[in-house]
């Protein structure tokens, strides 16, 4: 226990290190929400994919795995796709055109600069989506953590959330952007190892890849048949397919996400980016697939009883070695978690901040004032995140867990279905305007809870359309509204037309 709390606590403190270090670095709003898009390859690489991930990576994942096998990883298809395809058609023209558009440092100014927004309408509705969303999907991390810290060391679960979202706060508070892509980038690395190690291990143990697969096969041979759950022997539904891969969508959506590419020094460092982007998600999703498989077989060679799917891969950790290899391994958790929810609470900061306080409440209010705002912000944000996690956890113990993964699912389908029609449209399509771009976001957003809890509650036992989750119906209906609406509004204006047209020409082989 000595070696794993000093493994913890060495972790933390060079977090909060190196917020400190870079508090003097970020006393402007470029660098404070963009490091100054001066932030190399493998920064944007490692940052973007760390922030994505969170403790889903290493717990969720292998947890659903281990459950129902390897039919659960078709979300996992879904996401590396979709990571794919953000960076291979969004990320370099994003990167182009935020800076030729008014040199736009945030999603809403990006959005509001592309469609020449003197009514304030855009931001307006980009920060109510990122502030809505964000408080939801940082609570599940905050939760997440406390989880974490409760079954490591036995601590109560209240405290175990105020001490995880204390630090997190503390180096976003500190050190902004270049501190969350810093810490980003190591707990990416962590992350990358942790989960690479954790079912190499026990294959080794086994006896190979072959005397594994045969392991898996003689438990439960339902565990290696992607369209069958082993969970219950029933063969996975189209809806539930659907459902799955659909969450490739979500990423043209992900603020967290897409300031990443605004963030790169220069848009033809891209391709390296991208290249390591994906070495780093195949890898590190196909080895969590493998640590629910293989938790199965240490568990009955052991005779585990896994009361919580969920905690496989710290159960796998605490058995296979030695203590102080498990306080970095159990901290790799911990850093899926951080790396998240410090992404998320900058963007909300940002959102508050500079497109909404700077544009609505105070015009004029200079670079100290607004970042001062922003640090406020991170803090509100988290003290009622913090809140509503402690609620749930305080209420219905027996749903924590299961409220984690909830949250998570609707805020990425929220951002998917707001932001990610209107950021594909707004990058290869001249012809949406203002009006389409607002009505769109608006309806991707409505749409996403309205189906959530009203529809699919109510009717998804009589018509399993319902069932199908939120991103597909959202996306759908904002990206027709969208194109709808644009269509029969005047298109936008000759220069919005011209300045389209010239970021298009910068990367010809995207021009739409």
């Amino acid at each position: 226990m000595v070696y794993t709390v000093g493994a913890f606590i060495f972790y933390l403190l060079m977090m909060l290190f190196i917020g400190f270090y870079f508090t003097n670095k970020s006393s402007g709003l470029g660098a404070y929400y963009l490091g100054d898009r001066k932030m190399n390859k493998w920064v944007v690489a490692l940052s973007a994919q760390a922030s994505d991930m969170s403790g889903w990576l290493l717990m969720g994942l292998p947890g659903a795995v281990y459950l129902s096998g390897i039919s659960e990883a078709w979300i996992g298809v879904g996401l590396g796709v979709g990571t794919y395809l953000n960076w291979k058609i969004v990320a370099r023209r994003l990167r182009t055109y935020s800076h030729k558009c008014g040199d736009a440092i945030t999603i809403p100014d990006f959005f509001s600069n592309r469609f020449r927004d003197t009514t304030g309408l855009m931001r307006t509705i980009s920060a109510l989506v990122i502030l809505f969303f964000f408080t939801f999907y940082t609570a599940s991390g905050f939760g997440a953590c406390a989880k974490l810290f409760s079954s490591t060391f036995n601590m109560n679960t209240n405290t175990a959330l105020i001490l995880g979202a204390a630090v997190i706060v503390s180096y976003t508070l500190l050190g902004g952007f270049m501190a969350v892509c810093w810490t980003d980038v190591i707990q990416g690395v962590i992350m990358f190892f942790a989960i690479v190690a954790v079912p190499a291990a026990v294959v080794l143990q086994t006896g190979g890849f072959s005397a594994s697969v045969a392991a898996i096969n003689s438990i439960d041979s339902s565990l290696l048949n992607i369209f069958t759950s082993a969970k219950d022997g029933s063969a996975i539904s189209l809806v539930a397919l659907i459902s799955s891969l659909v969450w490739g969508l979500g990423y043209f959506g992900m603020p967290h996400i897409l300031v990443r590419f605004m963030a790169i020094d220069r848009a033809e460092k891209i391709t390296d980016s991208r290249r390591i982007a994906m070495v780093w998600v195949v890898v590190s999703l196909a080895a969590a697939v493998a640590v629910g498989l293989v938790g199965r077989i240490l568990a009955v060679r052991e005779g585990i009883v896994v009361d919580d799917p969920e905690k496989i891969f710290m159960i796998l950790v605490s058995q296979l070695f030695h203590p102080l290899v498990i306080g970095v391994f159990m901290s790799a958790i911990l850093a899926a978690i951080m790396s998240t929810a410090d992404s998320q609470l900058l963007v909300a900061a940002s959102a508050f901040s500079n497109d909404f306080y700077k544009r609505v409440i105070r015009p004029k209010a200079g670079n100290r004032e607004l970042i001062f705002v922003s640090r406020l912000t991170v803090a509100a944000v988290a003290i009622v995140s913090v809140y509503i996690a402690w609620f749930v956890e305080s209420s219905a113990k027996s749903s924590f867990s299961a409220f984690v993964m909830d949250m998570v699912s609707f805020a990425w389908a929220g951002f998917g279905a707001s932001f990610g029609p209107l950021m594909l449209l707004s990058l290869f399509w001249k012809r949406v305007n203002l009006a389409g771009a607002a009505s769109g976001m608006a309806v991707g957003a409505i749409t996403t809870v309205v189906w959530k809890f009203f529809l699919s509650p109510h009717f998804a036992a009589d018509y399993p359309i319902f069932g199908l989750y939120e991103l597909a119906p959202g996306f759908a209906a904002s990206f027709v509204v969208t194109v709808l609406v644009s269509l029969l509004t005047p298109p936008p204006s000759k220069d919005i037309v011209d300045e389209f047209e010239r970021v298009a020409s910068q990367s010809p082989e995207l021009r739409a």
